[in-house]
């Protein structure tokens, strides 16, 4: 990963220590966090759809912006849109959930034109992946086009299935760095520039 943020983790981008167990995970007379549901995330909203945006017309099943704050004292804001599940959104020491399919008064930012590709086949032993022809290089614009999108200094990661359910195939970007390629739990950090810009995408 980046050098300045060698802590991210894709999975646990705040280093919360992943989601909240559900209320019949835990012991007995144990307190469960409850998270608020609310209809809007104001300033956020546009993060929100755009996420969303990508997360259907790509076909991932999931798509995470971790976004600077707006304090320099706070922690970074995170929006994590997940394929049939409420979006989580943590800004400013909160959490609350949005559903997934409730409408916002928000139009997504600009987004690359991303094709939704049949499940990739991987071998995370030696991180070779068979694709259609520039379909892993796709995705990788696209997902860097999505971090240019969002900001300086946002990061974007997208979750795509493939033909092993415990080996997701997921891109993360940040504008200035590599990309970093993950199958299952094994990371690549593929060579500064890569994808070179594709035909046709402006």
């Amino acid at each position: 990963m980046p050098s300045d943020d060698a802590t991210f983790n894709e999975r646990d981008p705040l280093g919360l220590g992943g989601p909240p167990n559900p209320p019949d995970a835990g012991q007995p007379g144990e307190e469960v966090e409850v998270i608020d549901v609310v209809t809007t995330v104001g300033p956020l909203d546009v993060v929100v759809v755009t996420l969303r945006e990508f997360l259907h017309r790509s076909g991932a099943i999931r798509a995470v912006a971790l976004l600077p704050p707006e304090r320099e004292e706070d922690p970074p804001r995170l929006v994590d849109c997940a394929r049939l599940s409420p979006i989580e959104v943590t800004a400013g020491g909160r959490t609350v959930h949005l559903p997934h399919a409730l409408e916002l008064d928000a139009q997504p930012l600009e987004l690359y034109d991303v094709r939704m590709l049949p499940p990739f086949e991987v071998h995370p032993e030696d991180g070779r992946i068979a694709a259609p022809l520039g379909g892993v290089e796709h995705y990788g614009f696209a997902v860097r086009s999505l971090a240019a999108a969002l900001g300086e200094g946002a990061v974007a990661l997208i979750t795509f299935t493939t033909t092993l359910p415990e080996a997701p195939l997921s891109l993360t970007a940040r504008i200035g760095d590599p990309i970093v390629l993950s199958l299952g739990d094994e990371e690549y950090e593929m060579e500064a520039g890569w994808p070179e810009q594709l035909p046709g995408s402006g």
